[in-house]
Parts: C-alpha cells; structure tokens; sequence
C-alpha cells in the first residue's frame, strides 16, 4: 500500500514544517492493545459490593403481558433486588428523542427478547440464572417480521418523507429505454468486540457516576437523569475507551448505563451489566435493511433522464435514530451520479424487531448500494461496460446539484480520482481478460467492477455540529487534554494530541489524553457521522490556540518584542534573540498570573437543512473515493472468493496517514462482510433471531481479507478550512466495498450476457447460487425467513 499526500510538510500558511500533523505516528493504545493491557469497563477494577446485573427478556414478539411472576427470580440465592418499570422514579424511557423506547416494557411487547426486568445480584450467574426463572404471560399476536408484513399493516415508526426536483413521469415516459425493478438490502449486527457495557456508582446527595461504553456520553448523562428524576447536573459518564461501537452504541448504549444507575440509584451500590455475546445480538438494533425499489429511465449511452425511487426502511419496533439513517439514504441515493429528474420516497417501516439503529455510514450504504445496482443494470441493458455508464452520469460542471440543491464542488477531485484509479487498477487490460477467461471457463467466472464514493460530511441534525475541548497547560510544561469525542479504535485521541502538540510545538509525550467525561466538556454531539476530528479537533486547537496566545504575550512582555514575534517550536519559546523551554515560560506565565486553561468551543459554518422544504446545504464537503475489486465465482456451488482490490481515497490532507489507511482498510472489509458473509435471519413465525452469535452469524475474518489489497491515499486539500485541511474518513471507506457486491454480480452476468442478475445483499453464497441457477433457468424454492 501507499501513502500520497502533499510533497512537503509545510503549515498551511507556509510556516515551519510541521512536526507532528501528518505524521503516521502510532495510535495512543497500540501498545496496551496488543499487550493486553488496555483498560475496558470489564478490566476496571470492581468497588467493593458491586452487584451485577442480568436482564429478563421476552419470549414473544408481539403482544399484551398478562403476567409477570418473578417470585421465584426474587427467591434465587445471591439475589439482592429485582428491577421493573415500577421502580423507575423519573421516566421509563430510553429513547434518544421520540419517547417510544422503553427501558422495561411494561404493558405490551414489541419485539422477541425485549427487557422485561433486570436482576441485581452478588454475581453474574446468580443474576442470569435467576433471570431464567421469571414466569411471563402474553397474549401473543402474529408479529410483523418483514417488509412485506409491515406494508400490509401500514405500520410506520414516522412520517412517510420524500424529495426530488423536476418532472420525473414524463422524464421517465420520454427516456429511449426504461427499467423497473427492486433490490434487497440487509441489514448488520454491529459486533463490536466489547460488548455493551456499564458500571454506576452512586455518590453524595443522590449523584451518580457511570462508565459507559458508548458514543453519546452526553446522551447517556442526559437518559440516565430522565430515568432517575434527576438533574443532568447530578450525573456524570466517562469514557476512556471502547472495544469497537460503529453506531450501535451512539443510542442504545443508554438503556443498559441507565439500568446499571437504576440500581446504583436504589441500592446504593455500585452496579454492573455487560451483556453477553448472545443476549447483545438480541438486545442491540442492527443496520437497516431495505426493499429499494426504482424506476429509471435513460438512453443508449446509459445517461439517465429520469429517476424515481422508494426505500422501504426495516426500522425496527421504535423511531430510535431512523429519521436521521433514512435521510442519509436519501442524501446517497444519487452517490456520484447526477439525476435530472428525480424523485426519492421513504417508507420507515415498523416490525417486531429490535429497533434498527445507527450503523457506520448511517443509512449512506444503502442508498449507494442502491444507485450502483441501477448502474450495473443500465449496462446490462445497453450492453455497455459498467464504468463507461458510470463516466456517463458522473458529476460534472453543468451537472453539478445534488437531488437536494447542494452544489458538489470538487466534480474534478471526483473525476480525477476514478480516472486514475482506472489506470492504476490496469481496469482496462483487466477487463479484457477477464472476458478471455470467462469465455473459456464453463464453471468458473471472473467479474470485476469499479466503483466510486460521495459521501457527504457533518450530521444532518443541524445542532449535533459542535464541539468543545478543555486545555490546561500546567506548571512544568506538561498538558492536559480533553475533549467530548469518544475513541471506539479509531485513534480519534491520538490525532486530537498531534493537533495540540503541534499548536504547542511540543513533544507528544507532553501531552496527556484523558477519559472522556461529561464533567469536563458539556453537552457534546456523539462521535458519529465522520466527524469526530474535524469537530474535535477544531476544538481543540482553538483552545490550545488561546491559551499559545496568552504565553506569547507574557514572552514579547518578558523580552521586550511584539507577540508576532515569538515562536514555539522544538520545545521551546523563541522571542527575538532569547528563548526559553515550553516548560519554562509556563512556570512564569503562572508565576505572573497567566490563565493557563480554556474551553475551546467550534461550530460548523455554512451549513443549514430545512427538512420540511427540503433544501440547504447539509454537507460541509464531501468525501471521495474509489475502489476496484475482483473476484472469482464458482457457479455450481456459488463459492467465491475476492482475490484482488484496488483502492484510492481523498481524506485531504491526512493529520495521520497510518491511521486513515487503517480506518480505509477496516472500513472497507467491513462494509464485503455486510454485503458478502453478514445474514441476519429471522423466524418469520416468532420474530426470533436465529443469527445470535458467531457460531450462526459470519463476519469476515484474516482469510477474507484479499491477499492482493492495494491502498492509496489521493493528493487533494480540502477546500473547506477544516483541521489542517484533513477529511474525515471513518464512514465513506465501508461504501468502497460496493465494489465487491457490483463484481459479484458481473461474475454471474457472465453466464447470460445482457440478462439482469437476480441478486440482492447479502450476496452469500447461497444468494450468489440462487442468482447462478436463475440465470440458467432452473430457479430455487424461496426460503421462509425474513
């Protein structure tokens, strides 16, 4: 793989060159990660008579509770108190904003395996154990398990919503050729190797401390305060570290911190629940999974005039986060492809499954894998290569507005991109010979597909886009840092220190990264949505940027010159001709009543969505990226594997290299487990989940991993002034892996040219063999999950 990035390392102002930004400086855990010696909430050390906690869960999807006998839950050895809704104090609601979430159901249920109770015993398996022995009575109902279930009830958890610009029935009734058709798109279990997790412990006057496993330390702060009746004051999370949250635990990491302080709150003991790896399947929202289904209408070149579709959205049994993922599905529908004439239609769909959440790309995924789909079938029907249709409807000048009225500057940067990608990947001479071999080989098949990425940075819920960080510089010269992003693997705490030991010209040693805590910075946005450096980071060096100028005017006063004229750099303060360590001027900034500390605070400007007229400006930028991937299918057993893939992605100028390729690399092998290996199965029946653990649920592994992957890093500043110019780059790399679902499918093509290859996502095997055998006209029986 390759790092590219810009020839020199000068600032952005053309000052020194920079000392630690750009630099591919290890992650601040490395070390503790491999030695086992990073610290997660299981490995904190247990207060003295810490209770744990075990949650009782439903055993139907549907229905009205009848009884709950927990006699026997109560009677069970080591037992100390059984919690139910009639215990919560404040609100028995868990919800991010909706109020349709509760913590224990109380008169219905709504889907199979939902929190009916929670056991506080001395262990874990005297509360589990305990926990099997409750005796519950429900009515039970047929429960909508699939998209098709919830469209013949007409259950929504919101608001049918839409958009679009033009006149797409006569775009459509115009356009030369004409295609109708739909897609399935599943969903994902996030399997974080931490599962959810949290540890209260009650304090004076009723506060509570909690730490949590989660991406809102704010959200949790806040639930657990609704929960308990209780001032946000009175309640402080901390996060110092997760094992891997990808969205699942920007919401639902609340339900289990606020049940662990329920029981803090009414015991006055500490209190700790870690879900275990099944009950964490059945307990947790998934990615959403969709029926896309389209119309579109274009010419012999494969342009399109004419667009329309409608996203079907398994939501799950409550609104949760769908309003926000479904939005994005809509804002990605288009991907990299301009639409004239367009129409794009939401459907949130409500099912008696657990509430679909928050998922790495948040809904994006879905609605490129979609748009990508479109283009393979333009190119079936026209008989044109895939990338040429793809060319053909790219962004450009002229064609330029997205189906929301948001201009995408950089179509050059776009362009730019793909066309080298096409050169480096030799796409050209790779395509000729994978037809050679094709037309040679009855039983194995090649595809090969290139595809692009747009993907647009900054949340949508407008008040989401702030940040703050708190800064102290201390006597000696050492610095204290803290900030309201949370780090979940992705080395959002090492960028974050380059950043301050860079405005300090400091050793990164200096700088000391701390837990997260909602004592320290308030009222902070999740780290969610790509953009936990670039708000973060803002913070951050606006604040250490303060503080920097207040030293300097204690310097200039100090050695009689003007503040423009010190400098920090190599650990030390230059003023004129004198200079001094860091560590030095600090001790007299201090000795001269200098305020060493400041909250930083940053916003993110231009940007502005009216959802109700659907128009604004979103997106603060975009994020671009490529990728081509080729497999090898056997098609009389629908075995395949990804034996090459090439990727090139824009994240600007990168603050860390190392750790965007790894972000880019992980991104991208999670988003082929998605579409490839990841089923999540329902019994259509009871609403179960069969899929609840590894042993039935496959992500991918080191053996999935192509062993020829080539990453690089695309040359490009950000034009938007973001931290030193950086992208974000923790969602757009899952979307690259659209490239493997797309060669797939061309691989299957190969066995009818010009026929449309019947395949959905997941494309497993089976699925890659029921798309094989339907080509050949012998197709399988349907299955009977959902």
């Amino acid at each position: 793989m390759n790092i590219r990035h810009d020839p020199d390392d000068a600032t952005p102002d053309g000052g020194e060159p920079l000392r630690h930004v750009r630099k591919p400086l290890p992650h601040d855990s490395a070390r503790r990660h491999v030695q086992g010696s990073a610290d997660y909430i299981d490995d904190v050390r247990e207060p003295q008579g810490t209770l744990h906690i075990a949650i009782g869960l439903s055993p139907k999807a549907r229905g009205t509770i009848r009884g709950l006998d927990l006699a026997a839950v109560r009677a069970h050895p080591g037992v100390v108190r059984v919690l139910t809704a009639a215990d919560v104090p404040g609100e028995n609601d868990v919800s991010p904003a909706a109020g349709d979430d509760p913590m224990f159901a109380t008169d219905r249920v709504a889907f199979h395996g939902q929190a009916l109770f929670a056991v506080l015993a001395e262990t874990r398996d005297a509360a589990r154990r305990a926990a099997a022995k409750a005796v519950v009575t429900i009515d039970e109902e047929r429960p909508s398990v699939t998209i098709e279930d919830a469209l013949a009830r007409a259950e929504t958890v919101l608001p049918d919503y839409g958009f679009g610009r033009g006149e797409v029935e006569p775009a459509l009734a115009a356009a030369p050729h004409r295609l109708e058709a739909s897609i399935r798109i599943g969903g994902q279990e996030h399997f974080y190797l931490e599962g959810q997790a949290a540890l209260a412990t009650p304090g004076e006057e009723g506060d509570i401390h909690v730490l949590s496993s989660t991406q809102h330390p704010t959200e949790v702060q806040h639930v657990i305060a609704r929960v308990l009746g209780l001032p946000d004051a009175f309640v402080t999370c901390e996060v110092r570290r997760m094992g891997g949250g990808f969205g699942g635990k920007e919401s639902q990491a609340t339900q289990w911190a606020a049940i662990a302080a329920l029981g803090a709150h009414l015991t006055r003991r500490p209190c700790k629940v870690r879900l275990d790896r099944d009950d964490d399947f059945v307990l947790t929202g998934k990615r959403h999974d969709f029926r896309s289904d389209f119309r579109v209408g274009f010419d012999a070149e494969g342009v399109i005039a004419g667009f329309a579709v409608t996203h079907n959205a398994r939501c799950g049994c409550s609104a949760d986060l769908s309003q926000g993922v479904v939005d994005r599905t809509m804002f990605h529908s288009d991907n990299s492809y301009y639409l004239p004439a367009v129409r794009i239609d939401t459907r949130r769909l409500l099912t008696n499954t657990v509430s679909n959440t928050a998922f790495r790309g948040f809904g994006g995924p879905q609605g490129m894998l979609m748009i990508e789909h479109v283009m393979d079938r333009i190119a079936w029907a026209t008989g044109r290569d895939p990338l040429d249709v793809r060319y053909a409807n790219l962004y450009r000048p002229g064609r330029d507005v997205t189906p929301y009225g948001q201009a995408v500057e950089e179509t050059d940067t776009l362009r730019a991109l793909v066309e080298t990608l096409e050169r480096t990947s030799e796409y050209r001479t790779r395509r000729a010979g994978i037809a050679a071999f094709n037309a040679r080989s009855k039983v194995l098949k090649k595809g090969i597909s290139l595809t692009p990425v747009k993907f647009g940075i900054s949340f949508t819920l407008m008040h989401l886009n702030q940040a703050g960080a708190l800064v102290h510089v201390y006597q000696d010269g050492s610095v204290h840092l803290n900030h309201g992003g949370t780090e979940m693997g992705q080395g959002l705490y090492q960028k974050i220190a380059q950043v301050v030991a860079e405005e300090f010209g400091i050793a990164i040693e200096r700088v000391r990264i701390t837990a997260t805590s909602t004592g320290k910075v308030p009222n902070t946005a999740p780290t969610a949505a790509s953009s936990g450096t670039d708000l973060n980071g803002m913070a951050a060096k606006i604040a250490a940027g303060t503080i920097k100028a207040r030293m300097a005017a204690r310097a200039a006063e100090r050695f009689g010159v003007s503040p423009e004229e010190v400098a920090f750099r190599d650990d030390r303060v230059f003023a004129g001709n004198e200079s001094l360590t860091f560590g030095d001027l600090a001790r007299d900034c201090v000795m001269h009543r200098v305020h060493l500390s400041e909250a930083g605070f940053y916003r993110t400007p231009t940007i502005s969505w009216d959802r109700a007229k659907a128009e604004g400006r979103p997106f603060l930028y975009f994020a671009f990226g490529a990728a081509c991937s080729e497999v090898l299918v056997d098609t009389l057993t629908g075995e395949y594997k990804v034996t090459r893939v090439d990727i090139l992605h824009d994240v600007g100028r990168p603050i860390n290299p190392a750790i965007d390729i790894g972000q880019i690399e992980g991104g991208f092998v999670q988003g082929m487990g998605w579409l490839t290996t990841e089923e999540l199965v329902y019994d259509t029946g009871t609403g179960r989940l069969r899929t609840h653990a590894p042993s039935t649920y496959k992500i991918p592994v080191a053996s999935d991993v192509p062993e020829d992957f080539r990453v690089a890093l695309f040359p490009n500043a950000n034009r938007q002034e973001t931290i030193y110019r950086s992208k974000a780059v923790g969602e757009p790399p899952v979307m690259l892996a659209n490239s493997v679902f797309c060669a797939l499918a061309d691989a299957v093509h190969a066995l009818a040219p010009g026929e449309p290859v019947p395949l959905d996502a997941p494309a497993t095997p089976e699925a890659v063999l029921r798309a094989c055998e339907a080509l050949r006209g012998n197709p399988l029986p349907p299955r009977d999950v959902g």
